[in-house]
């Protein structure tokens, strides 16, 4: 059995998996706002607790927003920024006083949903976060690629794709410092201001998606433009690495219209005369990422 726990913006989860990828226990609780100290040790009070739970010392692997650094070992480009520039494997460590796995959450939700998941029979999977970020991950072969700089799946922080401006009143900045990353448009907060831009009405992502699909014009049209913009995006991520499945991830992903229109979308601007990538809703839900983080290890 293996221990992973998955750091989120709102709360932290942790679960001990078992060899067949069942959770046998799992915790939850609050992450607190903007404070590294504090989030360091509410990580490491969910782990010794359910180490508690446990007969035999077992391995423990966390999911992260932003990454740690390859070649300075501190953290860099989480969007939960109290957590960047410090060395957050080794203060983890310090405390438990052994060593643990650290991998970015889009990352550890591919990885589960590619071994255990919705594309536990796909080759190759590139899983998406649609939520308070935009993030993504990269599986082959049930291996899970990270790249020398640790960003391989970092789609959100690319440049949206001129054919994706159905909607551009003025830049969007991002967090990361950058101009128009396909964050600011595809993250709940990207949802919202288009539909601000549109409409006037500031409501937030889940009023827009429950609203459109009750009929509202305004915010069939806001998630209309939305699926329009994935769509785009996601066809350049087809051309390059030509994935068996996308799983979509994150609160964005409960929008069934998402599976049907997204897909009609990119049918007609991938580079093949037949698309054959599938476009899955995870089997694990928000769930996924503390069940991959555990999977950083393997079996005993």
């Amino acid at each position: 059995m293996r221990i992973g726990l998955d750091l989120g913006g709102t709360k932290i989860e942790g679960v001990i998996l078992d060899r067949e990828g069942i959770v046998v226990e799992k915790i939850r609780i609050d992450t607190p706002r903007d404070d590294y100290k504090k989030i360091l040790e509410s990580l490491c009070q969910v782990v010794n607790n359910l180490q508690s739970m446990a007969t035999d010392s077992l391995t423990v692997g966390i999911g992260t927003p932003g990454a740690l650094s390859t070649s300075t070992a501190i953290m860099k480009n989480s969007n939960s920024v109290c957590l960047n520039g410090h060395p957050l494997k080794a203060d983890i460590e310090e405390q438990l006083g052994y060593a643990v796995r650290i991998e970015n959450d889009a990352n550890c939700f591919t990885l589960s949903e590619a071994l255990h998941g919705a594309a536990r029979h796909a080759r190759t999977v590139f899983g998406v976060i649609l939520g308070t970020g935009t993030g993504g991950g990269i599986v082959i072969e049930k291996n899970l690629l990270s790249g020398p700089n640790s960003i391989a799946g970092e789609w959100g922080h690319n440049s949206l794709p001129g054919s994706a401006m159905k909607v551009h009143r003025s830049d969007r900045q991002c967090y990361c410092g950058r101009e128009n990353c396909i964050e600011t448009f595809l993250s709940g907060r990207g949802l919202v201001q288009t539909h601000l831009e549109l409409h006037g009405a500031n409501l937030q992502a889940e009023e827009i998606a429950g609203r459109a699909s009750e009929g509202d014009e305004f915010c069939e049209t806001s998630i209309n433009i939305y699926c329009q913009q994935l769509a785009h995006c996601l066809a350049t991520i087809v051309n390059v690495i030509d994935p068996h499945m996308i799983v979509l991830g994150g609160g964005l992903s409960n929008i069934q219209m998402l599976y049907q229109v997204v897909r009609e979308y990119l049918e007609p601007i991938v580079f093949t005369d037949k698309l054959l990538t599938q476009i899955s809703p995870p089997a694990f839900g928000d769930a996924s990422g503390a069940r991959g983080a555990a999977c950083l290890w393997p079996l005993n």
